[in-house]
């Protein structure tokens, strides 16, 4: 009988220590019982996940963690949602990801996200800007909350653009889109007229005055950015011969990585991305396709990347304790009872530290477990610990050709 597999990443995850924490992270801080009683089961380790010259979002290290070779296959991140949103890119379009952000009234960047504005408002927003800024080159289209795609056509992905979430309380001026040869100038300026030219439209937009009559952050700008064009990706069942797999998430960017990587992804009610995500909706919905025939699961828990964007350490292990009790233990007291043997892993993505409030390239603690393997001396679960686990440090494609072995 065919061993089932399911990974369960909890996004951002890892941090450094705190001060608030009297120098503990905040998994460490955490209670964590489950995810302990996994890591003493099973044997533990650290992942690069991270290659030298990326940037170190989520899209380059879930690529990694998976497998694929980032310099083959890389082609930012709005290509990858817009798999997951089922829109195609021609090839004479670029696609980038387009976030609804808010900058304050000293032209700052004030946060990412618009204040997590729901994905209500912002259908509206981005249907306004579709109207008015599509020329027959730009076209708009609704992600979720405040990610969204951007699709220009004849665009040179050669520009250099600045992820929002990087650069909070920065000038925004500062941070527009630059060019990084000569022959793309055109395209950073469009791009750049773009975004001067919605902060006019979106300025007085009746769901933005909404928000501030409400004490809410107004969406008052687009940031476009991570340029690229379609990609090709080898499926998981080219690679390691899963013939039925699944992605579970609240983000357009893991569906998408999980559409060309040839796995089906299942859309759970109440998945906001957020600390307060239908946790219990998603594990009913691995089990499910487990129990279904399902060769491999990808769960993604988005929460603690979040936390970690606004600095809120207390936040961040009130998520990595949800991740503990609402995720990972119903999922090993379900998996006991399985007559199929069931590999998990558990792991974060990449570090993102409350402290500075973005991603860093750190190596990421995980756990394998695979029923009859031996443990290794690991009792706990935590970024100190994993180092001396029977893995050891890994990088690349490494992990998960382990995984799946």
């Amino acid at each position: 009988m065919k061993t089932k597999k399911i990974i369960i990443l909890g996004d951002g995850m890892a941090d450094e220590p705190c001060d608030m924490f009297d120098g503990l992270t905040p998994i460490e801080a955490a209670s964590t019982p489950a995810i302990d009683k996994l890591a003493k089961m099973g044997r533990n380790g650290l992942l690069k996940t991270v290659p030298n010259g990326f940037h170190p979002g989520s899209e380059i290290a879930h690529l990694s963690l998976l497998g694929y070779n980032l310099p083959d296959v890389f082609e930012g991140r709005g290509v990858l949602e817009a798999a997951s949103m089922g829109i195609d890119i021609a090839p004479d379009e670029m696609a980038m990801r387009c976030n609804l952000i808010c900058i304050d009234e000293n032209g700052l960047i004030k946060n990412h996200s618009a204040g997590h504005i729901s994905t209500e408002e912002a259908d509206e927003l981005i249907k306004s800007l579709n109207k008015e800024l599509n020329d027959g080159l730009a076209s708009f289209y609704t992600g979720v909350s405040y990610r969204h795609l951007l699709k220009v056509k004849n665009a040179d992905k050669r520009i250099d653009c600045v992820p929002p979430h990087d650069v909070p309380g920065s000038v925004a001026d500062e941070m527009l889109v630059k060019p990084e040869v000569q022959d793309a100038q055109p395209t950073a300026d469009y791009i750049n007229s773009l975004i001067k030219k919605s902060q006019k439209i979106l300025k007085n937009h009746p769901v933005n005055l909404r928000r501030i009559a409400e004490g809410k952050d107004p969406a008052n700008s687009i940031w476009p950015w991570s340029p690229g064009y379609k990609p090709a990706m080898r499926t998981m069942n080219e690679m390691f011969g899963i013939e039925k797999g699944y992605v579970i998430s609240a983000v357009d960017l893991i569906n998408g990585i999980g559409v060309y990587a040839g796995l089906t992804p299942i859309h759970v009610e109440g998945a906001t991305g957020l600390y307060d995500t239908n946790y219990e909706g998603k594990v009913e919905a691995a089990l499910n396709a487990l129990r279904n025939g399902a060769d491999f699961v990808f769960l993604h828990i988005e929460a603690s990347d979040e936390a970690g964007h606004e600095g809120d350490a207390e936040l961040k292990k009130k998520t990595i304790e949800n991740l503990d009790s609402r995720v990972v233990a119903p999922i090993l007291r379900v998996l006991s009872e399985f007559e199929e043997d069931v590999d998990l892993a558990v792991l974060p993505d990449h570090p993102t530290p409350c402290k500075i409030r973005t991603h860093t390239a750190n190596p990421v603690p995980f756990i394998i477990y695979k029923k009859g393997s031996s443990p290794d001396s690991v009792s706990e679960y935590s970024e100190r610990k994993a180092a001396d686990g029977a893995y050891g440090l890994m990088s690349g494609d490494e992990f998960i050709k382990e995984f799946f072995k």
